[in-house]
C-alpha cells in the first residue's frame, strides 16, 4: 500500500514539475532540468509558450512562461540547444496568450 502511494506521489510530482511555468534560462547544459529547442513552426512543437511580464500569470499546465533572473525562484531551469535531436522540449513562442499550451 505504501509503495503504491509513493509511486502515485512521485508520478504526480514529476508531471507537475515538468509543466511548471517560472523558467530560468541557463548557459550551462549540465545545470538545466530540460534541454529546449526553439522552433519557428507551431506544428512541430510540443509546447506552445507565451512569454509574460507578470509572474502571477505563470501557472502550471498553462503554457504561459515567466522568465526569471533568479535561479532560486524558478520552477524549472532550461538550456536552449541548436539541435532539435538533443532537445526534450520543442517550444514555439506565440504572441497570443490564448494559444499557450503543453502537448507533452
Amino acid at each position: 500500500m505504501m509503495k503504491t502511494v509513493l509511486l502515485l506521489f512521485t508520478h504526480f510530482f514529476l508531471l507537475t514539475g515538468l509543466q511548471a511555468q517560472k523558467v530560468y534560462v541557463t548557459e550551462w547544459k549540465s545545470e538545466a532540468d530540460y534541454i529546449v529547442y526553439k522552433t519557428e513552426w507551431k506544428s512541430e512543437a510540443n509546447v506552445i509558450a507565451f512569454l509574460t511580464k507578470w509572474k502571477s500569470e505563470a501557472k502550471p499546465q498553462s503554457g504561459i512562461w515567466y522568465i526569471t533572473e533568479w535561479k532560486s525562484e524558478a520552477d524549472m531551469k532550461i538550456y536552449y540547444t541548436k539541435w532539435k535531436s538533443e532537445a526534450k522540449i520543442i517550444v514555439y513562442f506565440t504572441d497570443w496568450k490564448s494559444e499557450a499550451k503543453w502537448e507533452l
